[in-house]
């Protein structure tokens, strides 16, 4: 179908967008195309975009026009997020010969070839009228050690910032055998560790009439024996329950690693947020999975410059932060997104307050983080091996822990890296020898 022509792929934004780049290249070979890196001149290019704030909408478009500039004769495809915000405009760029809607990836090498051939694809849909999950998959990754598996697509939370429920559509859960055959698969080729990802995988199996449940989900893919860890994506509050947390604590593959969202540390903002929780009501979830496992990583995110967020309200998201003491926190600046309730509200907030306010938070976050890893000195901890790292004239293995903390281990003069890469060891850890943060 396409023979000896070759794709090069720029993927921006999340983990769900880099698998199905993966999931297309993957569809691109068996139809003959053959990839090559994104430096190189290709006769396709896949340019799988973002739309989660203005700066992605940007990097999108510039692209986009780099790819043309690459090789004005090329078949540029975009793809993604930013393409299904703004199709109408992008259909009059000349740069683009093919726009594909978020839930007709699975169709990329029918839909370039029709091209190719002088057809009109069809290669569009409203995305709010998808009521199936896009069957795309992978059967390898490229770190060999760690697979990131799309388990979920679609949002129905309508938080007012947000413009993925437009672009994403509502939630649809891929079937629960799809899921573990990709796994088993991911397994034979050497995965040690998956990390369950989707736009909302907390919400998974809720369009499903068969009752079946995330836990559920979990529970099957820990049967797959040479998969040794089990990390969860970015899950939403509402989730962790008692029920939840006991189930999962039982199972000694899933990571206690918990990507909490949060947003903001106060009532009232959260309220406009249109987020369906309230401070106290996060904290006890916090609490819960403190409870049941040994100093769990919890991490989130945080927006500043809500519209409206006065300096008290900030002031309280920072103590209520400072109280909480997360491992991590990934602080993102407001930006508004056509479409959204948020964009029209009054009293947006300055750029230069943004900024200072981001400031503040990742300060605090440095700090939590320095604290939480400190507390893990002279500790045994299990390291999975992914690369050889150069560090200072020094030969490392780097990877991570359970927990997800980054580092690197010393092995000594005498021994050769090689032979540990994705197996899972034991060092003491300790910043100053042979285990280190980086």
């Amino acid at each position: 179908m396409l023979n000896g022509r070759t794709v090069a792929a720029l993927t921006l934004g999340c983990k769900v967008n880099q698998y199905e780049t993966d999931g297309m290249l993957e569809l691109l070979e068996k139809a003959g195309a053959r990839q090559v890196s994104p430096d190189e001149q290709a006769d396709i290019y896949i340019i799988n975009t973002c739309s989660v704030t203005n700066m992605a909408d940007k990097k999108s478009r510039q692209m986009i026009h780099r790819a043309r500039r690459a090789n004005p004769d090329a078949v540029v495809v975009a793809c993604g997020c930013y393409v299904q915000a703004q199709a109408e405009q992008l259909k009059e760029d000349q740069t683009i010969d093919i726009i594909v809607s978020n839930n007709k990836k699975k169709d990329i090498a029918h839909i370039i070839s029709d091209y190719i051939n002088q057809k009109i694809p069809d290669s569009f849909v409203d995305i709010s009228l998808e009521k199936e999950y896009e069957k795309i998959n992978i059967s390898k990754s490229d770190s060999h050690t760690r697979a990131y598996v799309k388990i979920q697509d679609g949002c129905n939370q309508f938080c007012s910032y947000c413009i993925i429920p437009y672009v994403r559509g509502r939630i649809r859960s891929r079937d629960e055998q799809d899921v573990i055959a990709e796994i088993e698969e991911l397994a034979l080729s050497g995965v040690k560790e998956v990390v369950l990802t989707g736009i909302h995988i907390s919400s998974y199996g809720k369009d499903k009439e068969n009752g079946i449940s995330l836990g559920d989900l979990i529970d099957g893919i820990s049967k797959i024996e040479p998969i040794k860890r089990i990390r969860l994506g970015s899950l939403e509050p509402g989730i962790i329950t008692k029920d939840f947390v006991e189930r999962i604590s039982k199972n000694e593959k899933v990571c206690p690693h918990f990507h909490l969202s949060l947003q903001s540390g106060c009532d009232t903002v959260l309220k406009r947020m249109n987020r369906k929780y309230t401070c106290k009501e996060y904290f006890e979830k916090c609490e819960m999975l403190r409870n049941a496992y040994d100093r769990p990583a919890i991490t989130t995110d945080v927006i500043v410059g809500f519209p409206g967020e006065t300096e008290e309200e900030f002031l309280e998201t920072v103590n209520y932060l400072t109280k909480l003491h997360l491992y991590e926190m990934h602080i993102f600046k407001y930006s508004p997104r056509k479409g959204t309730a948020a964009a029209a509200m009054p009293n947006q907030i300055s750029p230069e307050m943004k900024n200072r306010r981001s400031d503040i938070l990742l300060e605090l976050s440095e700090k939590n983080k320095a604290e939480y890893e400190k507390s893990f000195e002279g500790e045994e901890l299990q390291v999975l091996a992914e690369e050889i790292l150069k560090k200072d004239n020094k030969i490392y293995l780097r990877g991570h822990t359970e927990r997800y903390m980054d580092v690197c281990v010393s092995l000594g003069q005498n021994k050769s890296p090689e032979p540990f890469i994705n197996s899972i060891i034991c060092t003491r850890y300790t910043r100053e020898s042979d285990c280190l943060i980086i």
